[in-house]
C-alpha cells in the first residue's frame, strides 16, 4: 500500500479527487494533507485548486507547501497538479492584477480576455466543459488515453502552448507542453517534466480518461 498526500490549503475540489483516487487505487491510503507534516512519508503529491490565484497562492504558502512541493520534486517523487494547481507552478499571472508564482516552469498565465473568437464567433470566458486534448509528448500518464480524448475544463486564465522561456515557438518545440487544446487560443492542456504532471483540465470530473490518467499517476515511477 501506498500513500498519496492530496494538500489541502483550503483552494480544491478535495473531496471529488480524493474519491476519485480512491476509486482508482482501492489499496493505497488517500490522505488530505493541511500540513507538510500531515504529508510525510507520502509517496507522490497531488495539488488541487480551484479560485483565484492570489488566494490559492496565499493558502499554499502559508500552509507550508511550497518547500514541501520544492523538496518532493527535487527527490524524485511523482506529484500531480490540476487546474490552478498547475497555474501555481508557472512563473507569473495575469490574475489579481499580477500575481508571482512558484516558478517551477517560466511559462506565463495569461487571461483569455473579452472578446475571444474563433471562426467569427464569440467564445464564452470563462471556458467550461468539455473539450479535446492532443498529446505533444509521450508519457507514461498518457497510457491507455486515445489521443483526442476529451477532458472537462473549467477556468478563464490559461498557459499558452506556444510559450517558452526563450520566447514563443510552437508547442512542438517546447518540451514543457504535455498536451494541448484549442479555445480561440492554443492552451496548455498539461505539462511535465521529469516527475511533475500537471493537468489544467479536471481529470476527476472527466469520466473514463480522466479516471485512467489518475490510474497511471497511481502507479507512475516519477520517470518518463
Amino acid at each position: 500500500m501506498q500513500k498519496i498526500a492530496v494538500l489541502d490549503y483550503g483552494m480544491g475540489n478535495l473531496h471529488s479527487v480524493a474519491s476519485a483516487l480512491q476509486k482508482v487505487a482501492p489499496g493505497d491510503e488517500v490522505v488530505l494533507a493541511t500540513t507538510p507534516e500531515q504529508a510525510t512519508g507520502a509517496d507522490r503529491l497531488l495539488v488541487p485548486g480551484v479560485g483565484a490565484i492570489r488566494d490559492c497562492m496565499a493558502g499554499f504558502t502559508d500552509a507550508g507547501f511550497a518547500p514541501l512541493l520544492k523538496d518532493a520534486i527535487g527527490s524524485g517523487l511523482p506529484v500531480l497538479g490540476i487546474c490552478v494547481g498547475m497555474q501555481i507552478m508557472m512563473q507569473r499571472s495575469e490574475e489579481n492584477n499580477g500575481v508571482d508564482c512558484l516558478g517551477i516552469f517560466p511559462e506565463p498565465v495569461k487571461f483569455f480576455g473579452t472578446d475571444l473568437r474563433h471562426g467569427g464567433e464569440r467564445l464564452k470566458v470563462p471556458h467550461m466543459g468539455w473539450n479535446q486534448v492532443w498529446q505533444k509528448q509521450a508519457h507514461p500518464l498518457w497510457n491507455g488515453i486515445e489521443d483526442g480524448s476529451r477532458f472537462y475544463f473549467v477556468h478563464s486564465y490559461y498557459v499558452p502552448a506556444e510559450a517558452s522561456a526563450a520566447g514563443v515557438v510552437p508547442a512542438e518545440n517546447n518540451p514543457d507542453i504535455a498536451g494541448q487544446a484549442e479555445y480561440g487560443v492554443s492552451l496548455a492542456a498539461a505539462v511535465a517534466r521529469e516527475n511533475i504532471f500537471a493537468t489544467q483540465f479536471h481529470p476527476e470530473k472527466s469520466a473514463d480518461s480522466g479516471l485512467r490518467l489518475l490510474k497511471n499517476f497511481t502507479a507512475w515511477n516519477g520517470r518518463v
